[in-house]
């Protein structure tokens, strides 16, 4: 029986109602603590709005209440053995310390996303595409530490390179279905190359045209589409188009955004779609554009394939980065109210990147690394130079300014190449190290090189001039961090460079891991 549009509409806004109604009733039961999981999670939020989750992937967290099975697999270095990574409870949070034991003294990388919705839309290497050859890289099981709800917890950073993808899924929406889907990225972490996505894409890794893909975009690449600001923004990549709003380039509704954790929205249906978004910290969601289908040929109606892809687009381009750490898509078109839900739990979920603790060679511990020659330098510390990537050293005392103590403060985090290392990211620049190239030391994000992971751990020792702590180069083991004209290099006791001369270079090379600055 085909029911008149008014009975429709009335049913409709019941429905709205009640499902408004139950989700502020659940909201008052899930709030989370450091010790206790929420009682309903964001996928049990979406199937009280009716509608359900059809994927749901996450490294940090469950995202039903009730799930207790493996987040993610890992495989390690030294021996290819792999491990899949689960909860300390169910609907609570990831058991990262299992990480750290399975991969001590090695590396490792992730290398399947499971999805909790049952549905099994796990997501794994990459293959090939028409854009770039393959398989895709994996992500570095320990670029993206962060804590939740006070627990150790790892992202998914995605290097330029990086890509997951299932081109044979079930329950995903096809043709012009209605769907929804929410991620949480690092807002700090971002390119303008293409595509830092996660969504809806094509189910044979080729571009097979317009509307082909419906996928949250997150940079700053201006090609297709741009909103206000300079980025980045979230965008939707609808394929051969990265939609700010209704129009093929400008929308000037779609803020930049930068919050260290970003939720990022987008929702689609016949002839309806929607990007929103938010600080996934704290606050509400905001709606950056709600209305029909670009004004662009192909896109109305939608032509959806139904594959996931995560930190590529539809095509395997991936010369993008960014971090994920959750997201979801959902079957149908899910209501504001049900997302503003599903918003309050994650900032009630508690996501930091803070430090665990201070003046320690701790992974998680924040320190500055000060410099022990005298006369000439005691009173300098390692930072970064906001004027360029270049690492030197510089006077920082209680009066300098705060961007100055900022710079020269640090995060001790496992070895990225060896855990039984250390290597240091920027305290005021996540996501970013301490790096050498070509003997400097520079900061820089991951650049989906190979030898990045190694050149960015370093192995501390006692100190060379029996002070404090030097820190030798996992891949050049006679080299040491060291100062030299106060810049910072990896310096042998004699050598053919400069920054290699045996003058103080037992000094130079020994520092002390003093309480952070910032």
């Amino acid at each position: 029986m085909i029911k008149p549009p008014w009975i429709r509409s009335v049913r409709r806004a019941l429905l709205s109602a009640g499902a408004t109604a139950a989700l502020a009733a659940g909201l008052l039961t899930a709030t989370p603590t450091t010790s206790q999981a929420a009682t309903r999670q964001p996928c049990d939020i979406y199937a009280a709005g009716g509608t359900p989750c059809v994927a749901a992937h996450s490294t940090t967290r469950a995202l039903y209440a009730t799930y207790n099975g493996p987040l993610y697999q890992i495989k390690r270095a030294s021996d290819n053995a792999t491990k899949d990574i689960g909860l300390l409870s169910a609907g609570g949070y990831a058991n990262a310390a299992a990480q750290d034991s399975f991969c001590a003294g090695t590396s490792c990388v992730i290398t399947v996303l499971y999805d909790q919705s049952g549905k099994g839309n796990n997501l794994t290497q990459a293959p090939a595409g028409g854009a770039a050859s393959g398989p895709d890289s994996l992500a570095n099981a320990f670029e993206a530490p962060v804590t939740v709800g006070g627990h150790e917890a790892y992202g998914v950073y995605v290097a330029p390179g990086t890509g997951y993808r299932n081109n044979n899924t079930n329950g995903i929406a096809t043709g012009d279905q209605p769907e929804g889907m929410y991620a949480i990225f690092d807002g700090t972490h971002f390119n303008g190359g293409c595509c830092f996505d996660y969504g809806n894409a094509e189910t044979n890794s080729h571009d097979t045209g317009n509307g082909h893909m419906e996928a949250i975009y997150f940079g700053n690449n201006k090609i297709w589409g741009s909103g206000s600001g300079n980025g980045p923004w979230v965008m939707a990549d609808l394929e051969n188009g990265l939609f700010s709003g209704v129009n093929q380039h400008l929308n000037a509704g779609d803020p930049t955004v930068n919050n260290r954790f970003l939720t990022a929205i987008v929702k689609g249906g016949p002839n309806q779609w929607a990007i929103r978004g938010g600080d996934a910290q704290s606050g509400s969601l905001s709606t950056y554009y709600s209305g029909v289908r670009p004004n662009v040929s192909g896109y109305n109606p939608m032509h959806k394939e139904g594959a996931i892809i995560l930190g590529i687009g539809g095509d395997n381009s991936k010369g993008a980065q960014g971090t994920f750490y959750e997201g979801v898509m959902t079957s149908g078109y899910p209501s504001d109210a049900t997302e503003n839900a599903v918003q309050a739990n994650i900032t009630a979920a508690g996501y930091n990147s803070g430090s665990t603790s201070t003046g320690t060679l701790t992974p998680g511990s924040r320190i500055s690394l000060q410099a022990t020659t005298a006369p000439c330098c005691t009173s300098h510390y390692l930072r970064h130079d906001d004027a360029d990537t270049k690492v030197v050293i510089s006077s920082i005392n209680s009066s300098s300014p705060a961007t100055d103590k900022a710079d020269a403060t640090w995060i001790v985090r496992a070895g990225l190449a060896n855990t039984s290392c250390l290597s240091f990211e920027s305290a005021n620049n996540p996501g970013q190290f301490l790096r050498h190239f070509n003997y400097q030391l520079y900061l820089n994000t991951d650049n989906g090189g190979s030898s990045f992971a190694q050149d960015a751990t370093f192995c501390p020792t006692a100190g060379n001039s029996g002070v404090g702590k030097s820190f030798r180069s996992v891949n050049f083991p006679t080299k040491y961090i060291r100062h030299y004209n106060f810049t910072a290099y990896i310096a042998s006791n004699g050598g053919s460079n400069a920054w290699d001369s045996t003058s103080s270079w037992a000094q130079d090379t020994s520092w002390l891991t003093p309480s952070p600055w910032s």
